[in-house]
């Protein structure tokens, strides 16, 4: 008995000893198996696998994540939609040589799908991340992989993982971000190549929402992909696309070794990212994303149309087309796209010639032809057989050009660059060839010119006249509308029309003649600042295209009217929904957390995206308009600024904005700057979070105001008991919702020097990486007696010092 004993504690002992070892190994073996708590780590210490938890999550899941990153970031799952509630999951070998998982009834959750069976199978993770299963006889050759988990990506391409198809074995390399941060299940956002092979079409990489096209790379064209020329050789990664008759796929390699980088697929911000780990920040820092403005959205500007998002409107028709719908273009619905001035001659092919058009983003691929042998003759030739050809370019343009590929019907999401992009040649009937040049215009009779000479002179006169009417409208710069429409529109501004009134006059919602509904800010004729402001706004959003920014229609100025129109927006504005109680409860934390992204992005763009650099100087809950999905629109730029390319900051004498939402340096010394903005929105995220006012929340907390109540729950570990009442009563991400008050904290700090850009803001919203701590806020305490009225409208001089600011020292 004592022998039996003895002999059952040494193999307790070799059991544990042996789980000890494995749990330090980079594979497992058939007759091992991986448990709830053990992982294996690869052998250079790059990756690590096992059970994890997400977000807010309680189920376990089968992971694959950066070993060396502090915060856990996950880039592989097996078991995406099979969650393992508890911690009884066993990954084990089976008796057929594949990976299984096995939950607390041995019931198989997840298993590899080899079809040969390996002699002696192991499992391995590699240093690249990739988990291989392959038979230990045979070596490790990537080609005697029996299966790898490279081939199903999930959320995240790591180097040297492929996105595209195998056309030999059916694999294809897709990816598809999480439902959300607490489910790693594949939601609606996906990303590879489609190509077909039976067809030969041109190799497009587009991102679906669904099955629908979200936005594209375009094509490889030899040397980067036409939708992205700012892709070029750089000192971060190297890249490769591969198109043959066995597969066709993207991959990239890391230059450096020693730097961290990945591109992620985002549900949430409906992004993908390229991400680099910055160590000393240990945070995840956004390299490129996609799309990048209004113009990566998928045909944006409708069929044969040209996007510019540097123009204003965006949208142009390309030359030998026109607006299908003219009213609808007029009022910058593109949607209908554009239609040929003249048709093109199928009985009489020869009739028809090319224009050539530069510097494009070559259209959508779904209806095209490939062949990479032909030469640029031989390919106009073969879209000139086909009456249904309607353009043609090199499919490859590296060198002199080589290879062909034409397009059939349609061309849809076209681009121009300022610098890159590639040739196209379309298709045009003789008509319009024909306008290519003005070789007979010394033929032009005398008489005619003196008639034309008189016309022009008479035209003179006529603007000489209402110059002053006509420069209101040229200076503007977007379309102009009549008094009448507008008027007939909003039903004589009737009251029962009126959405709302800002510190400049009420808004009023209208319906035009074709149905589009639209939002009418009338001018207060009594306003003194009214004209500026509006010209300002015009001018400022004309030139600004983006998803998260309201969008101008046109404008009217008529006598004393002077009007705005825009885009209406069902929904309200922000405040109408998170400051009400009932309201409040029909933002759910995912709707709340997708507007405070999407007013971060908006206002990133503002700061740095955009061709001019814009500070609002107005933001706040009123300003932040919702569409039909909720998603947050920044409006109101009457009060906004520009600057320079190397300016930072402008000092003012007259401080103009919303007390409650303006940072201390401005509100006290006229100073303002992109900081300026993040304080703000900083309060909006505190506002969104907690469901209260920030101006006006003093009255209940005896002078404490929301930022520093916030800032004193922070302090105590208590940040759970700003959060609106609505949210903590319902399921949501509780980790998600104190980093965001975390991050509002760090834009309300005192100093603009602390508070962090908001393309850091945006990357801090988008990861789990760890935060910094906050500094004491701007304003702590407030005296009551400081507020007037709220509206924007209303001046200070920074002279005066009408605000009460009480720092907190950290101790």
């Amino acid at each position: 008995m004592e022998k039996f004993t003895f002999m059952l504690a040494l193999v307790v002992v070799f059991l544990s000893l042996f789980q000890t070892v494995f749990s330090a190994n980079d594979s497992i073996r058939s007759f091992q198996s991986l448990g709830d708590g053990a992982t294996l780590i690869s052998k250079g210490g790059s990756f690590e696998l096992g059970f994890f938890t997400p977000g807010n999550s309680n189920r376990r899941y089968v992971g694959i994540w950066y070993k060396n990153i502090a915060v856990q970031t996950v880039v592989w799952v097996a078991n995406r939609c099979n969650p393992i509630n508890g911690s009884s999951g066993l990954l084990t070998i089976n008796s057929t040589g594949n990976l299984v998982l096995l939950d607390h009834n041995k019931s198989v959750v997840w298993s590899t799908s080899s079809s040969k069976q390996a002699k002696k199978p192991i499992v391995q993770l590699l240093d690249s991340g990739n988990l291989v299963l392959r038979d230990e006889d045979e070596g490790n050759s990537e080609t005697n992989f029996l299966w790898q988990s490279f081939d199903y990506p999930s959320d995240t391409l790591l180097p040297d993982m492929k996105v595209g198809l195998d056309f030999r074995t059916g694999v294809k390399w897709r990816l598809s971000a999480w439902k959300n941060w607490d489910d790693p299940c594949p939601g609606d956002f996906t990303c590879g190549i489609e190509f077909n092979p039976q067809l030969h079409t041109y190799p497009d990489m587009p991102m679906l929402k669904g099955t629908t096209k979200f936005t594209r790379t375009g094509p490889w064209n030899g040397l980067r992909f036409s939708g992205s020329p700012e892709i070029k050789s750089n000192p971060l990664y190297g890249f490769e696309f591969v198109f043959n008759n066995d597969e066709v796929y993207y991959i990239y390699n890391l230059k450096n070794k020693s730097v961290i980088s990945r591109t992620v697929m985002n549900q949430t911000t409906s992004l993908h990212q390229r991400l680099i780990w910055i160590e000393a920040d240990k945070t995840w820092r956004t390299y490129s994303s996609l799309p990048r403005d209004e113009c990566d959205k998928f045909s944006a500007c409708g069929a044969n149309a040209n996007c510019m998002i540097n123009d204003n409107p965006m949208c142009r028709c390309l030359r030998g087309f026109k607006p299908k719908s003219q009213e609808k273009w007029n009022s910058m619905d593109w949607s209908d796209g554009c239609v040929r001035n003249s048709p093109l001659s199928c009985k009489d092919k020869s009739t028809d010639g090319f224009i050539k058009f530069s510097g494009l983003k070559v259209p959508d691929t779904a209806h095209t032809w490939v062949n990479k042998s032909m030469n640029l003759k031989e390919c106009r030739a073969k879209c000139l057989s086909n009456c249904s050809c309607t353009a043609y370019t090199n499919s490859d343009i590296s060198g002199k050009g080589s290879g062909c590929v034409v397009w059939y019907g349609d061309l849809i999401d076209i681009t121009q660059f300022a610098i890159g992009g590639q040739d196209l040649f379309i298709r045009m009937p003789r008509s319009e060839l024909g306008k290519t040049n003005n070789k007979n215009t010394a033929a032009i009779p005398v008489a005619v010119i003196g008639g034309v000479l008189g016309l022009l002179l008479l035209v003179y006169f006529i603007c000489r006249r209402y110059s002053k009417e006509i420069k209101q409208e040229e200076d503007l710069e977007v379309p102009v509308f009549n008094l009448s429409t507008i008027t007939t529109a909003t039903q004589n501004f009737s009251p029962y029309n009126k959405l709302g009134e800002g510190g400049f006059g009420p808004v009023y919602r209208g319906m035009l003649e074709d149905g589009k509904e639209i939002a009418v800010k009338r001018l207060s004729i009594s306003s003194g600042q009214g004209v500026n402001e509006l010209k300002n706004e015009v001018r400022l959003i004309a030139k600004l295209q983006h998803r998260n920014l309201v969008k101008l229609l046109g404008c009217c100025i008529h006598g004393e009217e002077k009007l705005l129109i825009y885009e209406y927006m069902p929904n309200k504005s922000l405040d109408y929904f998170i400051f009400d109680p009932k309201q409040g409860k029909l933002l759910d934390w995912s709707i709340r957390f997708q507007i405070i992204c999407g007013i971060a992005r908006g206002i990133q763009y503002l700061h740095q995206d955009s061709r001019l650099r814009v500070i609002h100087r107005d933001l706040k809950a009123s300003n932040i308009l919702l569409d039909n999905e909720m998603n947050p629109k920044i409006s109101d730029f009457g009060l906004a600024r520009t600057f320079g390319g190397d300016q930072t900051e402008e000092r003012t004498k007259r401080v103009i904005g919303t007390y409650g939402y303006m940072a201390p340096e401005y509100a006290i010394h006229g100073m303002f700057s992109t900081k300026s903005d993040v304080f703000s929105f900083g309060t909006l995220i505190l506002e969104i979070v907690s469901g209260k006012k920030s101006r006006g929340f003093h009255y209940e907390n005896h002078g404490l105001t929301l930022i520093g109540h916030a800032w004193t729950l922070h302090k105590e570990g208590g940040s759970f008991g700003l959060i609106d009442k609505h949210l903590r009563e319902s399921h949501h991400n509780l980790k998600q919702v104190l980093r965001s008050i975390h991050v509002g904290l760090l834009c309300v700090q005192q100093y603009p020097i602390d508070r962090p850009c908001m393309s850091s803001v945006v990357v801090m919203l988008g990861s789990e990486s760890e935060l910094p701590p906050p500094k004491p806020p701007g304003y702590f305490t407030e005296t009551a007696s400081i507020y007037g009225d709220n509206s924007s409208t209303q001046h200070k001089s920074c002279s005066t010092n009408d605000m009460s600011i009480t720092l907190l020292e950290a101790r």
